[in-house]
């Protein structure tokens, strides 16, 4: 049985968002069908697409045209400067991808970025981004942000707070419900039977017995000790300075680090160009690129399609292991 088509999200149009849906379309054509829902007014200009009425007509457009889902956003468009009267079309532009892959009618949710500002001055989004919409579109409490690419993939605990703030933040509560569902996600969605989870230390030196810090003595440590004796593959906490060089990655298929940067800089060292930005713990697939809008080369045809490429590759490839 043939899946169903990927649901690409508009995006901010003032971005580069219609360029590099077209130079995806370009690169993979037939090859992986997938469907845009956006204003085929924002595309670049001459680029081949056709307006479909229902997603699976994307399967037999694809092959020659990008399939457009024909979704209008009214007002006009300058790249690089945002127009609040396309905040709320892009907001339903999610709303619609998730609507559709909740049907069946799409395989997968890829996002093109949004502006947060954009959205919250245009529309009065209440939402901090992506990530806590597509939650809550899905009823789901807790969701987990994984970034991917071929040499690594990794999680942060923590997210989007002050650095002074992650201690605090960083409960037994959620380190754990973090691992759970990064492991099932990994079964489910990646096809990785038993994976193998390497857990960062919070501190410098893992703390270094407890002379940097005793996170890793009074929760971190203790908390691997109680999920392993539960059967999850999981091992730490590791120094965070020496495990994300090649012959560490090699051990483990995703780590989970403690903070934003500890889990992103590593990821965007080793592949700053194809990274791509997951969602686990919802009912459907989501991946991302993991830039943003680029406003300052917005309309320049500069804009380097990689990481979107890279997550709806990722988005068919998790599909398929969903079955």
């Amino acid at each position: 049985m043939t899946r169903p088509p990927i649901a690409l999200t508009c995006g901010e149009p003032a971005g580069i968002g219609p360029e590099i849906t077209a130079r995806a379309w370009d690169t993979l054509g037939a090859r992986l069908p997938f469907f845009w829902i956006g204003d085929p007014g924002h595309l670049p200009a001459g680029t081949p697409h056709v307006e479909i009425h229902a997603p699976e007509d994307a399967l037999h457009v694809s092959a020659r045209a990008l399939p457009v889902l024909r979704h209008d956003l009214p007002g006009r468009l300058t790249p690089g400067q945002p127009n609040p009267d396309h905040a709320a079309g892009v907001i339903s532009s999610i709303a619609r991808a998730v609507e559709l892959v909740q049907e069946g009618r799409a395989s997968a949710v890829c996002t093109n970025p949004i502006s947060k500002q954009a959205l919250q001055d245009g529309a009065g989004f209440a939402y901090p981004g992506h990530t806590e919409y597509l939650a809550s579109l899905a009823g789901v409490d807790r969701v987990v942000m994984m970034l991917a690419c071929d040499a690594l993939r990794v999680v942060p605990t923590t997210i989007h707070i002050p650095l002074a703030d992650v201690p605090a933040a960083l409960t037994p509560e959620l380190l754990e419900t973090t691992l759970r569902i990064t492991r099932d996600a990994l079964i489910r969605d990646f096809g990785i039977d038993t994976p193998r989870i390497a857990v960062a230390g919070l501190n410098p030196h893992a703390g270094e017995g407890g002379k940097m810090g005793h996170q890793e003595i009074d929760m971190i440590a203790p908390l691997i000790a109680r999920l392993r004796a539960d059967g999850m593959n999981v091992f730490g906490p590791l120094p965070a300075d020496t495990m994300f060089h090649a012959g560490a990655r090699a051990r483990y298929d995703v780590a989970v680090a403690m903070y934003h940067d500890q889990a992103l800089i590593p990821i965007k060292t080793l592949d700053f160009a194809g990274g791509v930005n997951v969602t686990l713990g919802l009912p459907f697939i989501r991946t991302s690129p993991d830039h943003g809008t680029a406003f300052d080369i917005a309309g320049q045809g500069k804009a380097d399609p990689t990481s979107l490429i890279s997550a709806l590759r990722m988005a068919d490839r998790m599909a398929q292991a969903r079955g």
